[in-house]
C-alpha cells in the first residue's frame, strides 16, 4: 500500500535578473547603463583595432566579471564563516584564440586568488577559496551556451 502523501510542496528555484542597456555613442564605442548607476563607456580593444586604449573593452569586462565574482564570493563566505583576512587580490587573464569548434574566442580564463590570513586560519582560507571557486556565479556560467535574439528595425522613409 502506498503511504506517500497525495500532495507535495512545489519548490521554486530562485531567479534573479540583472537588466542593463547598451547604447552606441559613435565609432566602436558604446555605453552600458544600469538604472541608478553611472554609465560606463566601452570600446573595442586596441588588439582588435580599437582606437581608445583608455576605455574598458567587453573582453576585459568578461575577465573582470569572473575575477571580481570570485573575490566577492570569497569575501561573503569569509564573513559568514568568521574568517579574518588582511589582503585579498584576484589576478585574471583571459586567453583568446582558435577554439576547438573552429571559432575565435576565449579558450581559457586564468584566475589567481591571493588571500592573506592568520596562520591558524590557513586551512579554512584555502577551503573557502575552493568553495568560492566552485560557486562563483559568473565562472560557473561561462560554460553555458549563449542564446542571442537579433532584432533589426528600419527607420521609416522621410
Amino acid at each position: 500500500m502506498d503511504t506517500t502523501p497525495a500532495t507535495s510542496a512545489t519548490v521554486r528555484p530562485k531567479e534573479f535578473h540583472f537588466p542593463l542597456a547598451v547604447e552606441w555613442v559613435g565609432g566602436p564605442r558604446v555605453t552600458a547603463q544600469v538604472k541608478g548607476k553611472p554609465a560606463i563607456e566601452i570600446a573595442t580593444p586596441p588588439v582588435c583595432r580599437g582606437t581608445d586604449p583608455s576605455r574598458w573593452s567587453p573582453e576585459e569586462f568578461l575577465v573582470a566579471a569572473a575575477a571580481s565574482c570570485l573575490a566577492v564570493t570569497f569575501t561573503g563566505l569569509a564573513a559568514r564563516e568568521g574568517l579574518a583576512h588582511t589582503k585579498l587580490k584576484v589576478d585574471g587573464d583571459g586567453v583568446v584564440g582558435r577554439r576547438a569548434d573552429g571559432r575565435f574566442g576565449f579558450t581559457q580564463l586564468l584566475l589567481r586568488l591571493e588571500v592573506e590570513t592568520d596562520p591558524t586560519q590557513e586551512a579554512q582560507a584555502r577551503e573557502l577559496a575552493e568553495r568560492a571557486e566552485e560557486t562563483c556565479l559568473v565562472s560557473v556560467s561561462l560554460d553555458l551556451p549563449v542564446e542571442s535574439v537579433i532584432e533589426v528595425r528600419t527607420r521609416p522613409a522621410s
